[in-house]
């Protein structure tokens, strides 16, 4: 493996994810929806979502993941030198979100907020390692949460059946001789009315074309990072999409001719978490031990705006 890029490493020493404990089934949903369990699951690959009450905050969740990633990276809080948070759905229009996760966490890092919809987590990570290749900062706390049960119409059946909330989060730390992480970021000309919310909801979609937009930008995503690496998907130990729908992972590995095995995939459980699918499903195939210490994965995140971004980052 040989990288084309020549930048000081940064690597994840450590993850974590949240989900709240109130767990709805497509069969739940069904009992007040005109739809089924097979509907959903054919269509999307969904059979579950976890859902928050309506007391717990989306600072909550994340707090939750945080403390996990902290404490599987063996790093103490007063190490920590930045905390970004990613979200679409923050407890406040100010303070941040990441200042409110900053002082339950009883932490003095600087933070802050970033919206990128379900491509929040990729572009917190490509801010974050950014900003830490400056050597201005070593400790990096980035977290990926969200609770869309708050801005969903739940008799809208387009929308109500994808979302889940949870949060996920990764530490990552400066390491000499590390994978030099590679983040590459875009958006479409066209499409931000695809996929809309106003500050209190509802989510309105337009299914078909963010469904087009997605099976295209993951197969443009993967060859665009491999090419510009000069890396072989054979030196890539695992690729985590963003978990919109198992059709849209699917096409890309066959138009592809990639294995589907080669992708993780957890939309089953969890639904669409938006800024938090991606680092829940990390953290999730880190449990699973399907990566480990030395591997390169590629992160790729798609969604409202239309934007896109892709990491490529080795796990410590």
């Amino acid at each position: 493996m040989q990288s084309a890029l020549n930048l000081n490493g940064v690597t994840i020493t450590g993850t974590g994810f949240y989900v709240p404990t109130s767990l709805l089934t497509n069969v739940e949903l069904a009992a007040s929806l005109d739809t089924s369990d097979e509907w959903i699951s054919q269509r999307t690959g969904i059979r579950q979502r976890y859902i928050a009450e309506a007391s717990t905050d989306t600072s909550d969740l994340a707090v939750a993941a945080a403390a996990r990633a902290l404490s599987r990276a063996h790093l103490s809080l007063e190490d920590v030198d930045l905390i970004v948070v990613a979200t679409s759905t923050p407890d406040y229009a100010f303070p941040s979100t990441a200042m409110l996760v900053k002082q339950k966490l009883g932490s003095r890092a600087p933070a802050f907020d970033l919206s990128a919809a379900c491509s929040g987590f990729v572009y917190a990570l490509s801010v974050s390692s950014d900003m830490m290749k400056s050597g201005a900062y070593h400790n990096a706390l980035v977290i990926g949460a969200d609770k869309f049960s708050k801005i969903i119409d739940w008799q809208d059946r387009n929308t109500a059946v994808l979302f889940g909330d949870g949060a996920g989060a990764v530490v990552l730390q400066s390491r000499p001789g590390a994978f030099p992480c590679f983040s590459l970021l875009g958006s479409e000309e066209r499409g931000a009315e695809a996929l809309t919310s106003p500050v209190t909801g509802p989510i309105t979609m337009q299914g078909r074309e963010v469904f087009k937009f997605g099976v295209r930008i993951v197969e443009s995503m993967l060859t665009k990072a491999l090419e510009t690496l000069n890396l072989s998907i054979d030196d890539i130990a695992l690729i985590i999409p963003h978990q919109a729908n198992i059709r849209i992972i699917e096409s890309a590995a066959g138009k592809m001719n990639i294995p589907l095995d080669k992708f993780f995939v957890n939309i089953e459980n969890y639904g669409n978490t938006s800024a938090a699918s991606i680092p829940i499903a990390l953290a999730e195939a880190m449990e699973q031990k399907l990566v480990r210490s030395g591997d390169i994965v590629m992160l790729m995140g798609f969604g409202a705006g239309l934007a896109w971004g892709v990491q490529v980052i080795q796990i410590a």
